[in-house]
């Protein structure tokens, strides 16, 4: 647990893993208050929910070890029955229905944007935007594969993506200036 890393927890990584670990649960309690940011959308089985928002900036905080290892537990804690998924749902049901694909497509988000985070790419605004599309392309990708398997393949799109794209821009608008500002603060601070 304290490999070396260029993201920002690295500013406030404890010593021990038992000072660490109340941090990483911190995290995991982000994730599943952004699942209850959940709106059903009548349309579609996908709702609208902050998870990718939250899936975007735990992994650039936290970079790809940690991140991977949050948006894990994440889905054990659901699969396993707490209602941590979008809107208090929870079990393996959820996980083999039409939001599944999505869900792992969190880890796999994670993994990438977690990785490129530990390359640096969260002390940048434009890379960390580049980082959350690639980020959410993954995602989608993931999720649209998922969907494809309970509505017709012509509505995927109409279902699974679009609707969600504005949303998906204000997301990443948000998460890609909030990590690299706290770069630059610390950066001021440091050279006062």
């Amino acid at each position: 647990m304290n490999t070396p890393s260029a993201t920002v927890y690295s500013l406030i990584r404890p010593a021990t893993i038992w000072k660490e670990l109340p941090l990483l649960i911190g995290f995991n309690l982000i994730m599943v208050a952004s699942a209850y940011l959940s709106i059903n959308l009548p349309f579609s089985p996908v709702p609208i929910t902050g998870q990718t928002f939250g899936v975007m900036l735990i992994a650039m905080a936290l970079g790809r070890v940690r991140a991977v290892g949050v948006m894990t537990a994440y889905l054990l804690e659901g699969i396993s029955g707490l209602p941590v998924f979008a809107g208090g749902a929870a079990g393996f049901g959820v996980l083999a229905g039409p939001t599944g694909g999505y869900l792992l497509g969190f880890l796999a988000a994670a993994y990438l944007v977690g990785g490129l985070a530990d390359k640096g790419w969260d002390k940048s605004y434009l890379k960390s935007i580049l980082a959350m599309i690639l980020g959410h392309a993954v995602i989608f990708a993931f999720g649209l594969a998922g969907l494809a398997m309970f509505v017709p393949k012509d509505a995927v799109l109409t279902l699974g993506l679009y609707p969600f794209l504005s949303g998906t821009a204000v997301k990443i608008a948000l998460a890609a200036v909030i990590l690299p500002s706290i770069w630059k603060f610390v950066k001021r601070e440091q050279n006062s």
